[in-house]
């Protein structure tokens, strides 16, 4: 009892030292966006969410290179993921002041879909993994390989170019008075913060999953995935507390697109051949596929995201988060261990 007390407030500190981290990093983000004179939304599709999905692309690292454990950054991954889609729009909408807040056009059907997109081709490229580099005696196992990591990687530098089409025929106007040397020195000042404090909350989760004999990847879900996804919350409620729900709700997809497209596929290419569960990586993605349903459904709703509608984000993933402690313990067994 005294391990998993430890553990837990080892989590909760891991936390705290991500958050100050991701301060620092999202504080720098917004200044180089500025500077470099970016519309608002490839700011939150790219630089705001490239900053901070850095704790999950940390995670897949920290888990693979120390701990061996490539599932647990998956795990983080997708959920990171789900709680990006279910819980920080919602927490934006209660946060902010107004009716709700309003997607567009341009947030729907291009970053909406191109985030089906990666969904879609992450799952492939782990399919692909167990039809043609089967893990020999060991089921529905397979090896990621260098060349399979690439497919994502490609598809993630399409959407780059896209956004990068959109900055060109953009008009805003780079703020001069921007200090880019310094505010690059603060953007690496908080990536070394959070790479101190995810390291904290992989140890917690895999600890975690020791003590209870249940798969490590699980807590990374919960612990590891909730702890990451703090910059993401921090910049989408501050943007939506501004009136600037597009930032909002564009770095919650594009951070996605980067957890899926990138982070993953950073692990494989550092660590080189890693092998996959697909009876664990299923069901994880299967309930991923349904927030996004349901996310993209909201969305496109009037084109709005009301206050109702983000009660009923939020009361989903209460749902996934009971159903990951119900694993955890042992009460369902939809995740094989």
């Amino acid at each position: 009892m005294l391990d998993v007390v430890g553990l837990l407030a080892l989590a909760v500190v891991g936390t705290a030292v991500v958050w100050k981290g991701s301060t620092w990093l999202e504080t720098s983000a917004n200044r180089l966006a500025a500077g470099y004179g970016v519309p608002a939304v490839v700011q939150g599709a790219i630089i705001a969410a490239a900053g901070s999905s850095m704790p999950e692309l940390v995670s897949v690292l920290v888990s693979t290179l120390l701990h061996g454990e490539f599932e647990v950054g998956i795990g983080t991954i997708v959920g990171s993921a789900v709680f990006n889609l279910l819980a920080i729009p919602a927490v934006s909408v209660l946060a902010a002041d107004g009716d709700g807040m309003s997607t567009g056009r341009d947030l729907v059907y291009k970053e909406a879909l191109f985030y089906m997109l990666a969904v879609a081709s992450l799952l492939l490229t782990f399919s692909l993994a167990v039809i043609y580099y089967p893990v020999a005696g060991a089921g529905l196992q397979g090896d990621v390989t260098r060349p399979l990591a690439l497919f994502p990687l490609v598809l993630y530098g399409l959407y780059v170019f896209t956004q990068y089409l959109d900055t060109t025929e953009d008009e805003t106007a780079a703020d001069t008075d921007v200090a880019i040397g310094r505010a690059w020195l603060w953007f690496g000042l908080g990536l070394v913060l959070i790479i101190v404090g995810v390291e904290g909350l992989v140890r917690a989760a895999v600890g975690l999953g020791e003590a209870f004999g249940t798969p490590a990847f699980l807590w990374g879900m919960t612990v590891v995935a909730a702890g990451s996804s703090v910059p993401d919350a921090f910049v989408s409620v501050a943007a939506a507390r501004s009136g600037r729900s597009a930032v909002s709700l564009a770095n919650v997809l594009g951070s996605n697109v980067f957890d899926l497209l990138v982070a993953v596929p950073a692990g494989v290419l550092v660590a080189g051949t890693l092998s996959i569960t697909f009876t664990h990586i299923v069901p994880m993605m299967g309930f991923l596929i349904l927030a996004t349903i349901v996310f993209f459904t909201i969305i496109r709703t009037d084109m709005l995201l009301s206050e109702r509608e983000a009660q009923l984000l939020l009361g989903l993933y209460g749902l996934f988060v009971v159903w990951l402690v119900l694993e955890s313990v042992g009460v369902t067994t939809v995740v094989p261990t």
